[in-house]
């Protein structure tokens, strides 16, 4: 068996990088999918695609709705969603994402720091597993493969 596993959450770092490193140590059989991880590119696709637009709002609604469709799509064909809050980002696409995993019965792993407890608590809630870290994540994904 294999499983899709979609990564929600923000595009600012390399934690999706970190994470897809550590389970291929760890010899999972799982394929990723994810929002597009080149910022650049997920902030002017609209433009790309439906050209030049007249002000930055317009334009960021243009790339929202192309992200949204790859999100979509993609979250469509995930068996399952990590979905990172971190500390240093905002957290608006994340908890976007798991709301929509959770709609749309995907089932969820929250990955959280303790200190974002209380704000995520009701997404937390809704979530089959919530951890503190990447790790984490991992090694609850991994006993789904045990005998």
């Amino acid at each position: 068996m294999e499983l899709n596993v979609y990564l929600a959450g923000q595009i600012h770092d390399d934690w999706r990088a970190e994470l897809r490193e550590q389970a291929e140590k760890m010899n999972l059989p799982v394929t990723f999918l994810g929002p597009m991880e080149n910022h650049e590119r997920s902030d002017n696709i609209g433009e790309e695609i439906l050209g030049t637009q007249p002000n930055d709002v317009l334009k960021d609604e243009a790339a929202s709705s192309l992200n949204n469709l790859r999100t979509s799509i993609l979250m469509e064909k995930a068996d399952v969603v990590i979905a990172l809050f971190g500390e240093k980002y905002k957290q608006w696409n994340t908890a976007m994402d798991a709301g929509a995993a959770v709609a749309l019965g995907k089932p969820l792993i929250l990955i959280r720091p303790q200190a974002l407890h209380h704000p995520v608590k009701e997404l937390a809630n809704k979530a089959q597993v919530v951890v503190e870290n990447s790790e984490q994540a991992l090694k609850a994904l991994s006993y789904v493969f045990e005998d």
